[in-house]
């Protein structure tokens, strides 16, 4: 770890209060912001699509033609231990892992794929409609974002598509979902080219809160090149939760701290 970091109490009240101050009544019963525990180094070359954290072993899915991995991180340094490129025509989207199978899926290119969780080594693959962004499973099923309000469900033994839930803020449909992670019973979703986090209901789409995590870029050891924040992972044992962006130096460990 290069270093652990605390958010001030003051801080965080006072984030609070602008919150209160733009849009008075906003802030609901969960809603959240955050306070950094730690801060780790991370890959700034990794255009982060997929993150996920199982049995202390971080994986990584990254984006962009001729530059997408799959990848085994080091938490503590960083360091890429084990890596799979892609071939250079797909796009990488998100990743999870199930039992000893890791999954991955594309962009554009109606593709995924599922891997040995330890050697990296390709043992299934299918099709589907429509664009891949991110991928989580609740235990049973595979979840997965098209870009779109929409999340779908699929059996990650067939990979057949069961279901499909719309995602809304009330009666607003909530477009651009994009990395997914599994938290409790509930599903965690980054909005592309936004510093908030969705907390939704997997049985029917609503939206129980929302995570705040903007002003988390100032924490970065630089903010030279990076893009958007994207990358959420769970420790279920610990109950830890990181984030992170698309070609950030640094991972963080946060803590949410209630709005309400």
């Amino acid at each position: 770890m290069l270093h652990i970091g605390l958010l001030s109490s003051a801080v965080g009240r006072a984030l609070v209060l602008v919150v209160l101050l733009l849009c008075p009544g906003c802030a609901r019963q969960g809603d959240f912001t955050y306070r950094v525990v730690g801060t780790f180094p991370h890959d700034r070359t990794a255009f982060t699509q997929g993150l996920v954290l199982v049995d202390g072993q971080m994986y990584e899915g990254t984006g962009l033609y001729g530059q997408s991995s799959l990848r085994r991180v080091d938490l503590e340094t960083g360091a890429v231990q084990q890596r799979l490129d892609l071939a250079p025509e797909l796009f990488g989207e998100g990743v999870t892992v199930l039992g000893d199978r890791i999954y991955q899926i594309t962009w554009r290119e109606h593709r995924g794929f599922v891997y040995d969780r330890q050697t990296f080594d390709l043992v299934q693959q299918w099709t589907y409609d429509g664009e891949g962004w991110g991928l989580t499973h609740n235990g049973r099923e595979l979840i997965m974002s098209d870009g779109s309000a929409e999340i779908r469900f699929l059996d990650p033994q067939t990979l057949a598509e069961k279901r499909r839930i719309i995602v809304r803020d009330g009666d607003s449909p909530v477009q651009r979902l994009n990395e997914l992670e599994y938290v409790g019973n509930e599903i965690y979703a980054n909005v592309w080219q936004t510093d908030r986090i969705a907390r939704i209901s997997p049985h029917n789409g609503d939206v129980l809160g929302w995570i705040d995590l903007s002003g988390l870029e100032q924490y970065l050891d630089d903010r030279t090149g990076i893009d958007v924040l994207n990358g959420i992972a769970y420790d279920a044992t610990n109950q830890s939760l990181y984030v992170t962006g698309k070609r950030w130096p640094n991972l963080f460990q946060i803590e949410l701290v209630s709005l309400d």
